[in-house]
């Protein structure tokens, strides 16, 4: 614990836990604000942070399980699109559908839900028995990932103050390409060994372990708030609040500001397409869509196209592709050093410009040896990597507090829709063209979305949010 989060003042055990009956909303969110990073708070980060990990590794699993199952199973390229794309639809259905649900049941309910799902449908992956089966279990376990990542990163951010909030957002969300690249070392050591339903048996058992750990956590004190049942958000509050004391630590005394209400808060999501609103809207449902369609339809295809295409041995694919993830978490370090630097609309820019280079690099070289891929798919993987890290932060910025969670989640959804067409464009292009014109595909998409953060982007670098988005 820092003196810095103390230095404001004190104040004894008797002070900190306040009636449930003269406890405001404005109290609570003051109080939480005040809050160090409790014991109790790494739990809960620990504890949800271990499921998106393990979220990231299942999105990446099939990939490096393909080249096995298409042979196996005898898939042509435009099955293998399919499956692939499955998972992405689930997630779209997932990040909508739950999304709203969390809204209404609680963030803590909707993780109960998902996790319960994403733990029966790894299972299931373990018995599918064709390709149809393991699509249909793919969508089902997408269902669940797509609630899980916005829906855990709310419930994390509620519980932390404001000065701590930005460095572990982008902390928190490094884990999913670290859990992306995970899925990679484990494809090059056990899928050669033991074959593809490794894969699913290693995302399955910790998921297992973290189901009951979900029921020990408590529900986010400001959701409760904000349905008015304040008598429990002052539990939860309180209890942070004591074990700073039990601990010998002090407490800051809670700043209360009152925030005027909005009007127009009435309108809900139909304000997303109203006034300054509908240029970001759209804005970050194209950089979702852009970014992802090309990431998710390059990492997830690699490997297959390593052993289908030029028959690679399946450790060598596997190694590549493991290696194109690597450079990802790598890029997305430097992005959350960097981009509060730089600027968000620059980076973007800059990064989608770049990433045409390596693209139109491979179509001119004809894409002939696999060494011409694994540098520069990887070169464009790892530079637009940078992009779908940070866009999560980015549309937290384009919109106001009543918008901001509604605005996410609908951006996030559109994330899922890129991520579903990649893996189907790319099965239709190698299937009917050939793996060369797979690049420049990608390449005018890279171009699209520079374009459009060039010319309809906002700069939010260093504003105050309620300034941005009054």
């Amino acid at each position: 614990m820092s003196t810095h989060d103390m230095s404001a003042g004190v104040i004894n055990a008797n002070a900190s836990t306040v009636t449930a009956s003269g406890t405001s909303n404005a109290e609570l969110v003051a109080r939480l604000e005040r809050m160090p990073i409790t014991r109790q708070l790494l739990t809960i980060r620990v504890v949800v942070g271990l499921s998106t990990f393990f979220d990231a590794y299942t999105v990446l699993a099939i990939a490096f399980a393909m080249p096995q199952l298409a042979a196996e199973w005898g898939l042509s390229a435009a099955d293998i699109g399919l499956i692939i794309a499955a998972s992405y639809v689930g997630q779209l259905f997932g990040a909508v559908f739950f999304g709203s649900l969390a809204e209404k049941i609680g963030r803590l309910g909707v993780l109960k839900i998902t996790i319960i799902l994403f733990v029966i449908m790894d299972a299931a992956c373990l018995f599918a028995w064709s390709g149809l089966s393991m699509m249909v279990f793919r969508f089902l376990q997408g269902v669940g990932i797509g609630a899980e990542v916005p829906v855990a990163s709310s419930y994390i951010n509620e519980f932390v103050g404001a000065k701590k909030r930005g460095r572990f957002f982008l902390l928190y969300e490094v884990i999913f390409p670290i859990g992306m690249m995970f899925a990679g070392i484990a494809g090059y050591f056990l899928v050669p060994v033991y074959g593809w339903k490794a894969m699913f048996i290693v995302g399955l058992i910790p998921s297992i372990i973290t189901v009951p750990l979900r029921w020990l956590m408590p529900e986010s004190p400001r959701w409760l708030a904000s349905k008015g049942r304040l008598a429990e958000a002052d539990k939860v509050v309180s209890k942070l609040e004591n074990e700073v004391l039990r601990r010998g630590g002090t407490l800051p005394e809670p700043v209360i500001r009152t925030v005027e209400k909005k009007t127009v808060a009435s309108e809900g999501w139909r304000e997303l397409f109203t006034g300054i609103y509908r240029k970001r809207t759209f804005t970050i449902w194209a950089l979702w869509v852009c970014g992802y369609m090309i990431n998710n339809g390059l990492v997830t295809w690699l490997p297959t196209l390593y052993k289908s295409v030029f028959g690679l041995p399946i450790q060598t694919a596997l190694a590549y592709g493991w290696t194109t993830s690597a450079f990802g978490v790598l890029a997305s370090i430097v992005c959350a050093l960097s981009i509060d630097k730089v600027g968000r609309k620059a980076w973007y820019a800059i990064a989608f410009l770049l990433a045409i280079v390596p693209l139109v690099t491979l179509t001119v070289l004809g894409a002939t040896n696999p060494l011409q891929i694994v540098v520069c798919a990887t070169a464009a993987y790892a530079i637009l990597q940078t992009i779908t890290f940070s866009l999560y932060l980015y549309s937290s910025e384009l919109y106001p507090t009543r918008l901001r969670a509604i605005g996410t989640g609908l951006g996030s959804a559109w994330l899922r829709a890129g991520s579903a067409v990649g893996p189907i464009l790319v099965g239709f292009i190698v299937g009917n063209f050939g793996i060369r014109y797979v690049f420049i595909a990608f390449a005018l998409i890279a171009l699209i979305g520079a374009v459009v953060t060039m010319r309809y982007a906002i700069e939010t670098k260093g504003q105050v949010l309620e300034e941005l988005s009054p």
